[in-house]
């Protein structure tokens, strides 16, 4: 199958800080990918290139359906659907009339537009709910009209950036089944910004952007299967010591996080006992775990997701 949307070697800076370090990567049709990361890592300023708001100006390539985002981003707006991080909803309209402004901004009238409202928002799950004022609606309802607000004219790509924030967690659960009945019913392909691991689980492929670079890009079971068994956390007011000690007592590599020393195994449990035993003076606590996406960014990164988010 052909990519839907490629790039490659983009880059962008802001002043002497690269936000974008030679980002390259494909996506396929009916695909949610998602772009995880923390807080500075380069998720807001890829959205904002590849809505085509923002012009890359360290370089690199993207096409979009086979457009070029660069030289042709007129035909590649048809292609996208974006839905921003802070709402773009007019409160004092109603739903439909929002919806009725953005058909118009697309060129989308008359029965045509009142057909398309009548699709976007039955896939939404809102059309009982046409009438109401915006600023009537909880946030997690005013998502979903933004949601259906770039999907009015047939976008290939919808683009979400930070699609839950401020939301509870019933309301993010709800945004996410929707994109997967989209993707699935509609065959829309989906790429979501987050900082959120447990959404980052949802998606077909999952991007890792750290300090502007892309340093995964695949399937979350393939980058989990990349740690080498299980992930065992022990915690400790004398780290160094005990650190040292595990390395020479077992020759095995440890990370040291704060107060805490982190472990890639194959038989954990096994080896855990045999730490347990030999340094129980120097251990206050110990977990063991499969891995996480979190595991695979401090594998690929050398810190933690957390650490970055301050």
């Amino acid at each position: 199958m052909s990519a839907l949307l490629k790039v490659q070697n983009l880059s962008h800076v802001y002043g002497e800080r690269k936000a974008l370090s030679n980002v390259s990567f494909q996506v396929e049709e009916a695909k949610m990918v998602g772009f995880l990361g923390p807080n500075g890592g380069g998720k807001t300023t890829l959205f904002r290139i590849l809505s085509t708001f923002l012009t890359p100006n360290g370089g690199g390539e993207i096409t979009v359906g086979g457009w070029d985002c660069l030289k042709e981003s007129n035909e590649v707006r048809k292609l996208l659907g974006v839905v921003f991080q802070h709402p773009s909803l007019d409160k004092k309209l109603t739903v439909k009339e929002n919806l009725i402004h953005q058909g118009h901004l697309y060129g989308l009238w008359g029965e045509n537009l009142t057909q398309r409202i009548e699709e976007v928002l039955g896939a939404v799950k809102l059309k009982d709910r046409e009438h109401e004022l915006v600023e009537k609606l909880s946030g997690g309802l005013q998502r979903r009209v933004e949601i259906a607000k770039g999907l009015l004219h047939h976008p290939q790509i919808l683009l979400l950036d930070e699609p839950t924030t401020g939301l509870d967690p019933a309301a993010r659960i709800d945004i996410w089944a929707y994109l997967k009945q989209l993707k699935e019913e509609k065959g829309v392909t989906c790429l979501v910004t987050t900082h959120l691991i447990e959404e980052a689980e949802r998606c077909d492929v999952v991007g890792i952007l750290d300090q502007g670079k892309l340093i995964a890009f695949d399937t979350p079971n393939h980058l989990k299967k990349e740690i080498g068994g299980e992930v065992i956390i022990l915690k400790s007011t004398q780290c160094d010591i005990l650190k040292a000690s595990l390395e020479k007592e077992f020759q095995v590599t440890v990370l040291r996080m704060d107060q805490e020393l982190r472990i890639e195994k194959e038989n954990a449990s096994e080896f855990l006992m045999k730490v347990m035993k030999s340094f129980p003076e120097l251990i206050d606590a110990a977990t063991l775990s499969k891995p996480s996406l979190e595991n695979v960014f401090v594998h690929k990164t050398g810190h933690t997701f957390l650490e970055e988010n301050r």
